[in-house]
């Protein structure tokens, strides 16, 4: 983990664990983004939605806010014919969020997410190393020139994707976190284990400030992938930012099943299991969060939770965990036949 002084580790030696913020789509979706419309263009076009968007997290108590940046790589753009706007719409979408930190009553970190390009890595795909590592530094480039103080790289499934991303961000000169997104039997798409999230990009630069899991398929599920990754270093920085329970389709629309009081119940358990960064991804709402918050201030850390108590007060696993099979610690296979 990085040692090196930043906004981020500070804010984190300061306050012990904090807050991360909620849903970026499922919020701008309630505004009236449409399906296939890219995020990112309303950093222009709807600056006053973006706002809204960071300044309800930040009311609902967020230390740490994401920019409406996540497909703002070249590759994501081209899709929309903006590709040659990605410096552009990542300052902006880091002048947005600052604006709305700096002048909240606390300190609120401005964190510039940084999600995957969408394309396959050599050998798999046609992106080389290289020319992902360039993607990155152009849109890190335009995150860090708007004020964020760390890149935010989230939602990855390829170890080579995230090592990219951090180098990049190292060559902009700013700090890094990464997450996974472990939504396919307990690993992430390319068969990355959460145990082993700690090493992908330590020898990168200063280390990241912290390392997790986001999205993925329900909140018991990330927290048996937070069991995972805190089992060898209880000292880890780990971030936490699952799904408002579970997505269900009620016609053509999306729900989630997550209520206020069982995000509550997610963020005591979260910091129980050693995560220190706990937010919300797909569903959380700022009424979520502002849960989440009132949890986290009024709750002392306690014992290590079992894979069984988090299912018995979240709710079932929705995927196999990472380490099921004949090799599983008897913890893992026990509870998929309760």
């Amino acid at each position: 983990m990085s040692v090196a002084s930043n906004a981020l580790s500070d804010l984190l030696a300061q306050k012990g664990v904090l807050l991360a913020d909620g849903a970026t789509g499922t919020s701008l979706f309630a505004m009236g983004l449409e399906a296939g419309e890219a995020p990112e263009l309303w950093n222009e076009t709807r600056p006053e939605n973006i706002t809204k968007l960071h300044q309800d997290f930040v009311d609902a108590g967020a230390d740490i806010i994401l920019t409406n940046s996540f497909g703002g790589t070249r590759h994501r753009l081209k899709l929309h014919q903006a590709e040659d706007r990605v410096h552009a719409l990542n300052k902006r979408a880091a002048e947005i969020a600052r604006a709305v930190a700096d002048k909240a009553p606390r300190k609120v970190i401005t964190a510039g997410s940084v999600g995957p390009t969408g394309e396959l890595l050599v050998p798999l795909g046609a992106l080389t190393y290289e020319a992902a590592v360039s993607a990155f530094v152009e849109q890190i480039e335009g995150l860090k020139a708007g004020g964020a103080e760390v890149a935010w790289i989230e939602t990855m499934s390829s170890p080579d994707e995230i090592r990219a991303a951090a180098e990049a961000a190292t060559k902009v000169g700013l700090p890094f976190v990464y997450t996974g997104s472990f939504d396919t039997a307990g690993k992430t798409m390319m068969g990355l284990h959460p145990k082993d999230i700690h090493g992908v990009a330590g020898d990168i630069g200063d280390g990241p400030v912290a390392v997790g899991a986001n999205c993925g398929v329900g909140a018991s599920d990330i927290l048996s992938s937070l069991l995972d990754m805190t089992a060898a270093d209880s000292d880890a920085t780990v971030v936490v930012k699952g799904n408002c329970g579970i997505p269900e389709f009620r016609g053509s629309e999306i729900h989630y099943s997550g209520t206020p009081p069982l995000m509550a119940e997610y963020a005591r358990l979260a910091v129980d299991a050693g995560a220190r960064i706990i937010g919300g991804c797909c569903g959380t709402t700022c009424n979520h969060l502002a849960a989440m918050r009132l949890a986290l201030d009024n709750h002392t850390k306690g014992e290590r939770p079992s894979l069984e108590a988090i299912v018995e007060k979240i709710g079932p696993l929705r995927n196999k965990t990472a380490n099921e099979g004949a090799s599983a610690p008897a913890r893992e296979r026990r509870s998929r036949r309760a």
